[in-house]
């Protein structure tokens, strides 16, 4: 594969070769296999979606935006592989993103076709055509050349959600009903907020997280908080906010469940924390339903970190599954990967 070494005046950047450190392979004979890695940044409303990973006779955020791809790089008839999409995070059936990144290798040729007879950046058009083909529920908001080193997955540094609750009867909003859990009673923020601060840091997260064979269940939870928000499109809602470098599938959810508990009175503070050490599932937190659920910001190191960042992700990766469990760091939320 070829990187991106700077941008031209058409936008795609210059194809130059690297030294094969995992994030831009050599050139093919003749530069018949040589790829360009692009960097997207997406925008979806979970709500008719099984999910991001693309699966048999299911809508999913990946099989929409694959098929997107290949229809405008015109995919198959010239023999080219069809574009497969590397996520930062695997977002669940029902969760929203506003703030995703994905990379996508494509053969030069196939992108300078994309752009026609237009004197736009090539991909200023690519963005163009994909708005036009894809549904109003995913937007891809921009398309860039990726840094060299760039892996939307393995380099992040973590990833941010926010969980929103409406517990006010009278701000209820019909338009955001599929964004927003209404709860029937309102809810001690305080409450919620000591509680979910006392499960930050490197903990077992077992009670927390779906069960799955030859996985870790430790995570480092980075922040966790609730608050009412004062102003803005949140305005009156209870809104958390989670943040952590991976996390185990249903765990932000299952973190939720904890906390309302709490905010209902029905659990004291102490409870999550106290769920949280038991290391116990049964018997613990509800999952609560995903629709509330947005991934808002994923984060990576500057560009010149980007290549160890991965490295070092993908080393811890292979040293676990040698002992039979998943490191964490590489996952996000989704199935078979984390905390939808």
């Amino acid at each position: 594969m070829c990187r991106v070494d700077a941008v031209d005046d058409d936008g795609t950047g210059r194809a130059g070769s690297t030294d094969g450190d995992g994030t831009g392979a050599t050139d093919g004979a003749a530069g018949q296999d040589a790829t360009v890695r692009l960097r997207l940044d997406l925008a979806y409303d979970g709500t008719d979606f099984a999910g991001w990973a693309r699966q048999p006779t299911l809508r999913t955020v990946q099989g929409v935006l694959e098929d997107a791809l290949a229809l405008v790089l015109r995919s198959g008839p010239r023999g080219e592989a069809p574009p497969r999409l590397t996520v930062a995070g695997r977002t669940d059936s029902g969760v929203h993103a506003r703030g995703q990144v994905a990379h996508v290798d494509v053969v030069p040729a196939a992108l300078e076709a994309v752009r026609g007879r237009s004197d736009r950046p090539v991909l200023d058009v690519l963005r163009t055509r994909l708005t036009g083909v894809l549904d109003d529920d995913v937007v891809v908001r921009d398309v860039t050349p990726a840094p060299a080193g760039f892996d939307a997955r393995f380099s992040a540094l973590r990833r941010r959600y926010a969980y929103r609750v409406g517990d006010d009867p009278s701000l209820r909003d019909p338009l955001r009903r599929a964004h927003v859990l209404q709860h029937r009673q309102p809810l001690d923020v305080p409450a919620m907020d000591a509680a979910a601060s006392a499960l930050v840091g490197r903990h077992d997260f077992a009670a927390y997280c779906k069960p799955r064979p030859d996985a870790t269940t430790i995570r480092t939870l980075e922040a966790f908080g609730w608050s009412r928000v004062a102003d803005g499109p949140d305005a009156g809602l209870v809104v958390a906010h989670v943040q952590a470098d991976a996390f185990c599938h249903s765990m932000v959810r299952a973190l939720v469940g904890a906390s309302l508990a709490v905010g209902e009175g029905r659990r004291p503070v102490g409870w999550p924390y106290e769920l949280l050490r038991s290391r116990r599932r049964e018997g613990g937190a509800t999952v609560v339903a995903a629709h509330g659920l947005t991934l808002e910001e994923v984060t990576y190191p500057p560009d010149a970190e980007l290549a160890v960042r991965a490295d070092r992700t993908r080393a811890r990766r292979q040293a676990h599954e040698a002992q039979g469990a998943d490191p964490g760091p590489a996952a996000s939320d989704g199935p078979g990967d984390c905390c939808g």
